[in-house]
Order: structure tokens, then sequence, then C-alpha cells
């Protein structure tokens, strides 16, 4: 009875024991199922909480793996220098044009007298102010210089009469340039101006005295008679001389003297 009592308990050991080995499988089994479980919630609670987390979020940015490193950017290429382009030249300004017809006014830089000029003589003038052209420009300045020819020189053959002078204009310097130009003198201011007792006119005293002499005598019969007769032969050859006397025409120094364009002067700019 022990004997068998015994083998029993032997039994009933060995049966716990494989129960035992048989359910500790099912046990590992389940672990492990149970593992791979809370494995996953745990990848979807962070999938979840890298979505739902604000940007600006410490947390989060420490889930997000690293960014790829960028490529190296090349070195910036080197621009070939560009020439700064030469301003044009400015254009060259026009140039100044009188029209036909404009006045100059001018004055006499010598005295101009026809007891001593003859035709051919030069002649030179200043201008006296500004001359402008239609725009207002000024072509000819104050100062400039007119140049010219006397071509006639005529006294007066007595106080009954008119002399002449005539005056040629050929050039005007501006800015230190002469141009010529085709211009005539409308208007001068003249004197007349006696010349005086000559050697003419003492010819003619005398050569009067002397017939006067001569006729008184003979008719006087005497030396009274001759001197009476010279008195009044003196007076009548004065009153000859002075009416066939010669009377200057004369441009006084400083006189005006207008000068008229007959065709357009066209001048430089300075």
């Amino acid at each position: 009875m022990t004997r068998l009592a015994k083998q029993g308990s032997l039994v009933a050991a060995l049966a716990g024991v494989a129960f035992l080995a048989c359910a500790k499988p099912d046990q590992t089994s389940q672990s492990a199922d149970s593992t791979a479980r809370q494995a996953g919630q745990s990848a979807d609670s962070t999938a979840r909480n890298l979505t739902l987390a604000p940007t600006e979020s410490t947390a989060a940015l420490k889930d997000v793996p690293a960014p790829a490193t960028e490529a190296a950017k090349p070195p910036p290429e080197k621009k070939a220098a560009v020439k700064k382009p030469v301003p044009p030249k400015p254009a060259a300004p026009a140039p100044l044009t009188l029209a036909a017809g404009t006045r100059v006014p001018a004055t006499a830089v010598d005295t101009i007298s026809t007891r001593t000029a003859k035709a051919g003589d030069s002649f030179s003038a200043t201008v006296s102010q500004d001359v402008k052209d239609a725009t207002g420009r000024v072509v000819i300045p104050a100062g400039a210089t007119v140049s010219g020819t006397i071509t006639a020189a005529e006294p007066a053959p007595n106080p009954n009469s008119t002399g002449k002078i005539d005056l040629s204009v050929t050039s005007v310097t501006v800015r230190g340039k002469s141009y010529s130009i085709d211009a005539s003198v409308v208007a001068m201011d003249t004197v007349m101006k006696g010349r005086g007792v000559t050697k003419a006119d003492a010819a003619k005293v005398a050569g009067g005295a002397v017939a006067g002499a001569i006729v008184g005598k003979l008719l006087g019969k005497n030396t009274k008679g001759a001197v009476i007769g010279g008195a009044a032969g003196a007076a009548a050859g004065a009153a000859a001389a002075r009416a066939s006397r010669d009377i200057d025409v004369v441009i006084p120094k400083g006189a005006a003297i207008t000068i008229k364009l007959n065709a357009p002067l066209t001048v430089k700019t300075a």
C-alpha cells in the first residue's frame, strides 16, 4: 500500500510538471502578444503626438528626425566688369543769325573830315549796344568793331553848297573773329566846318586890292584915289573869297553811325 501510494504521488508530480510545461508556452505567447500590442499603441500615440503638437513645441521637434544635409552650394560666379558708358558729348550750340534789315548802332572811332580824308581810306567804328536776334540772344555784343572804307570825301565848294562823305562797311569782328558783312550806312552825324583863310583866300583878297587900286588911280588921277580903290578892291576880294571858300564835312570822333544789314549775318557762339 505504501508502495502504491508513493507511485501515485510520483505520477501526480510528473503530470503537474507536464501540465506546467504545456501551459508555459501559452503564457509566453500571450506575453509577447501583449508587448507587441503595447508597442503598437505607443507608436500610434507618438505619431498622434507628433501630428497634434504645435509647430513651436520643443518636445515635438525632438521627435522629428534630423533633416538631411544640404548639398554644398557652388561658389558664386564672378561677374564680368561692366564698363560704364561714356556720356555723349553735348551738341554744339546753334550759330547765331541776324536777319536782313537788322540795324547795328555804332560810333566813329576817329574823326573823319573831307579836309584830310580821301576815297579808299579805311575807317572803323565801335558797336554801341548789343544787337540781338529774334529770340533775344546777343549776336553782336556792344564793343564789337566794324570796319570799312571811305568811298567819297568831297568838301562843300561854298557855304551854299553841300559836300559829302560816303562810307562802305566790309566786316565786323565778334569775340575775336572777323565776319564779312553786306551792309550799308544809312545815317551818320556830321557837322559842316569852314576852313578859315587859306592861301587861296589870301590871293583872292590881294588880287582884289590890287585891281581896286589900279582902278582908283585911273579914275582919281592921284594916290588918294588909288588908296580908296585898293580898299574897295580888297573888300570885293574878301567877299569873293568868302563866297568861294570850301566847307568841310566832318564826322566827329564818337559820332553816331547807323548800319543796316542788307543780308543775314551768321556768327559762331562763344
